[in-house]
Order: C-alpha cells, then sequence, then structure tokens
C-alpha cells in the first residue's frame, strides 16, 4: 500500500504540471482585457496609460515568462497579487478556503446522513411504501435546483415572519454563530447530494444483497443487522464512495450559487469575481487548487477501497 501511494503523488506531478499549461492558456484566452476592466472602468485609457499599466502589472512579459514566474510562485505558495485588489492571492486563500472547506464539510455530511440511512432501508425493503416514498423522494430532492431554494429560505422567511438569514461570523470569534449561519447554505447543498448518493446507495444495496454469499449469511442464519451492515454495506459503499469523492470539488469550489445567496465568503464566489475582472492570477490559484483538491480526494477514495473490500489489493 505504502508504494502505491508514492507511486500516485509522484504520478500528480506531470498531471499538475499540465493542468498548470492548461490554465495558463485557458485563462489567457478569456474574451477582453484585463487592463480595460480593471482600471478602464473608471477612466479612459490612453496607449500610454495602457502599456504603463501591463508593465506594472507584469503583463507585458512573454507568455513563457509569465509562465515560469507563475510556477515557481505556485511551487513555493506565492500565487503573486489580485489584479483587482492588489492583495496578496494566498491571503486571499488562507481567509477563503477554511470557508469553502467548513461549507462543504458540512454539505457533504448533511447529505450523507440523509441518504445512506435511507437508501439502505429502501433496499431491504424493496418494493414497499417505505421503499417507494424513498424512491421519490430522491427524485424530488434531484429536481430541486440549490439556487431556488436557497432564494426561498432568504425570501419567504423575512417577509412572512420578518426572519432573515444569520450573517458571517468566523469561528474563533463565535462559534455557535459560525455553525448557525452555516446550517442553512449546508442544507441546501446537502440535500441536493443527497438525491444522487441515496439512489445509488439503493441500487447498490439491492445489487450486493442478490449476492451468493448474502444468501449464504441467511441461511447460517445470521441476523440481518449484520448482514446488512457487516457484509451488505461495506460492499455496497465502493461506488457510493466514488460518488461522493467527486462531489467533493464541487462542493468546495462550485457553490458558487449558494455562496452568493446566502454571502458566504468562499472560493467559489472568489473564483466568479474573478473570472468577471478577468483577474489572471486568480483565476489560476483557484483552479489549480481545485486541481489539487480533486487529485487527492481520488487517492483517498483509492486507498478507502483497499479497507472496504479484502479482494482489492495493490502491488
Amino acid at each position: 500500500m505504502t508504494t502505491y501511494i508514492i507511486r500516485r503523488i509522484m504520478l500528480m506531478i506531470p498531471t499538475i504540471l499540465m493542468v498548470t499549461v492548461l490554465v495558463f492558456l485557458i485563462v489567457r484566452l478569456l474574451p477582453g482585457d484585463a487592463v480595460e476592466t480593471i482600471i478602464g472602468q473608471y477612466t479612459p485609457l490612453t496607449q500610454g496609460d495602457r502599456a504603463a499599466v501591463k508593465r506594472e502589472l507584469g503583463l507585458d512579459r512573454p507568455w513563457y515568462q509569465q509562465y515560469g514566474t507563475f510556477v515557481s510562485g505556485a511551487v513555493r505558495g506565492d500565487f503573486g497579487r489580485s489584479l483587482q485588489s492588489q492583495r496578496p492571492i494566498s491571503d486571499d486563500l488562507r481567509d477563503r478556503l477554511p470557508v469553502s472547506f467548513e461549507l462543504g464539510a458540512l454539505a457533504l455530511l448533511i447529505g450523507v446522513a440523509i441518504a445512506l440511512p435511507i437508501g439502505v432501508l429502501a433496499a431491504i425493503r424493496q418494493d414497499s411504501l417505505i421503499d417507494q416514498v424513498a424512491r421519490s423522494s430522491a427524485i424530488t430532492l434531484l429536481a430541486i435546483p440549490s439556487f431556488w431554494l436557497g432564494t426561498l429560505i432568504v425570501v419567504y422567511p423575512n417577509v412572512w415572519w420578518n426572519w432573515a438569514v444569520p450573517q458571517y461570523t468566523t469561528f474563533r470569534s463565535d462559534p455557535v454563530g459560525n455553525l448557525y449561519f452555516f446550517l442553512i447554505p449546508a442544507v441546501v447543498l446537502g440535500v441536493g447530494l443527497a438525491g444522487a448518493i441515496m439512489r445509488l446507495t439503493r441500487a447498490q444495496m439491492l445489487e450486493v444483497l442478490r449476492q451468493d454469499y448474502i444468501r449464504t449469511a441467511w441461511s447460517k442464519g445470521l441476523k440481518e443487522r449484520s448482514i446488512v451492515f457487516r457484509h451488505a454495506l461495506k460492499n455496497a459503499m465502493i461506488p457510493v464512495l466514488t460518488l461522493i469523492a467527486l462531489q467533493i470539488p464541487i462542493v468546495i469550489g462550485g457553490a458558487v450559487v449558494v455562496e452568493t445567496i446566502f454571502g458566504v465568503p468562499g472560493m467559489g464566489f472568489y473564483l466568479v469575481s474573478a473570472a468577471n475582472a478577468k483577474d489572471f492570477p486568480v483565476l489560476q490559484a483557484v483552479t489549480l487548487l481545485l486541481a489539487v483538491v480533486v487529485m487527492f480526494s481520488n487517492l483517498l477514495v483509492d486507498i478507502a477501497y483497499a479497507y472496504l473490500d479484502p479482494r482489492i489489493r495493490y502491488s
């Protein structure tokens, strides 16, 4: 297992380099001019002003020099400064990344806590009323747009009961208020995840429950709880873990709508603001960071496979 982990980490290095090249080139294909977007919106720029601004921001250098600066800085954890705010990007990431991680962790926790028990119960009570309600609920959760649900939560309680969504507070200053603030957007994100996880859990449990070793366990007179949780669920969890791992980068960096609606100062909102301002360094840093999160989450899931299924061995 140790050899496999080391080999996977070494293979991540060329993958990350390829990601840096793609990100560096793609963000520069975006329409518009960063200088015009950042400064020209306030005052008209002459050609001399434009050249001076580009020289100050380092945008007048050849692309390969800009790429070398980006890669060498990223290795040291220095992603440069934002073209829009002139703040160090590392400081912004240090402030925003824990916010997105907290929101994503709570959303995944809520989604899994809803989906796994209901999915397992629907599978072991196939075609019963519980199963029909569970399947209908899963489809409903998948069909509800997060922006629609979030807007309802923000608008209608304020109109009907004069209740407003709490303001963001840091965990350090107010732990209870911080969790209270994150609970509502996490539920909005989590119910959408719960629908997909619930359907896959039910399908995998039904497949596993039809296997010969499960029939053997029934014939030996084992209790239903032991069969379901010690034998069936453990093997059914492998595809479910894959689905959860695929949701991690989406929840952390892609919860743009929810972060915008509830005023969450996370990575998704930061990414959209940078895209609107053509802030190349921020786009590069956030995209690279999310790519690294994807690769490490996939590695953790692959490691978990070996513990869930003893038939899986890595040489």
